[in-house]
């Protein structure tokens, strides 16, 4: 296989990891979810890294994966740590929940509540008990005007 081909191949997958990871991160609420994204994400430039190292045949792309990946198991473990910890402290492991967890002079961060749609329940028609005839319209005028007399 050229070199070339096989450069924009492995840069290829690289994107795409790096891709996913953001899409990943950007569009989940739930922090290990969001932690795994962001893994994902340096796994994709760890791979472009990999590829240029080979394409140039320099041990310095493979090196710098090692320190990375280093530096990634370390972020893993306090990361970790934070989520447990945080999970313990509220119970929930939505980002949207610690968000008043902050400095002691700042507000927490509150979204704008957007009005409750009320809907009116639905009439559902009742069915007349076994046995009796159902009222019709004119039963119901005659009922009226009675009530009306009465």
């Amino acid at each position: 296989m050229d070199e070339a081909a096989l450069l924009y191949q492995s840069l290829l997958v690289g994107a795409l990891l790096f891709c996913i990871g953001m899409v990943g991160f950007l569009s989940r609420r739930n922090m290990i979810v969001m932690f795994l994204a962001a893994e994902m994400m340096l796994q994709g430039v760890s791979v472009s890294l990999v590829a240029w190292g080979r394409y140039h045949n320099d041990w310095g792309g493979q090196i710098f994966v090692v320190f990375s990946l280093t530096v990634a198991a370390c972020e893993a473990a306090i990361a970790l740590a934070l989520v447990l910890m945080l999970y313990h402290r509220n119970g929930k492991l939505d980002v949207d929940a610690w968000h008043e967890i902050r400095e002691s002079n700042l507000p927490p961060f509150t979204d704008v509540e957007l009005p409750e749609v009320r809907k009116p329940s639905p009439v559902w028609p009742h069915l007349a008990p076994a046995g009796a005839e159902p009222p019709t319209d004119a039963d119901s005028e005659e009922e009226s005007q009675h009530r009306q007399h009465v």
